[in-house]
């Protein structure tokens, strides 16, 4: 019995159509990453780990090579409209309650006061925690709050490095032109 030709045809459409299909999904993501320049800095786009809340995913990258502390993860995300327009990100309390800490490790303690940083044309406050881990070893994170005009942008780093090595990690990450491109168009998309 021979296959009817419009089965054929049919059927060879749509194995072109998938591969097109494959082939523009790969290439986005990896167009993506090579907007982000996180290749070249050692980080590889993973997936939100976290579940839905009240603010849209953001995006996360974890550490892949020596250069960015390997196995640390940064997690970032735009919370429009969330930032006092006046006065920006005015204390370690303001950093505590918008940082997202609390969705990597619910137990966290900040052993010291955090510092007032600026990062491209964002500035805000930066501080660092201690997350309580079952595992034995110690797990730290570094949480920004970063304001632009009424907006906030929030990113955080963590890790089991020593809290030196991953504020370095993450002042490389988000001081690279592609990262602070990307953060402020993520800001001004809500305009």
């Amino acid at each position: 019995m021979r296959p009817q030709p419009l089965l054929v045809i049919a059927l060879l459409a749509l194995s072109v159509a998938w591969a097109v299909l494959v082939f523009e999904m790969v290439q986005s993501r990896a167009a993506r990453q090579q907007e982000m320049g996180t290749g070249r800095l050692g980080w590889r786009e993973i997936a939100w780990p976290f579940p839905r809340d009240g603010w849209p995913a953001g995006r996360a990258f974890r550490c892949q090579s020596a250069t960015c502390v390997q196995d640390s993860e940064i997690y970032l995300r735009a919370k429009l409209g969330f930032c006092n327009c006046d006065t920006g990100v005015a204390d370690d309390d303001e950093v505590d309650r918008v940082a997202d800490i609390d969705l990597i490790n619910p137990r966290f303690a900040a052993p010291a006061p955090g510092r007032v940083v600026r990062v491209a044309d964002l500035s805000g406050r930066a501080r660092n925690y201690d997350l309580e881990s079952g595992e034995g070893a110690p797990h730290s994170a570094i949480g920004y709050a970063l304001s632009h005009r009424c907006d906030l942008m929030v990113a955080v780093i963590k890790g089991s490095a020593a809290q030196p090595l991953l504020e370095q990690a993450a002042q490389q990450f988000l001081a690279s032109h592609e990262v602070q491109r990307w953060m402020l168009a993520a800001l001004e998309s809500g305009k």
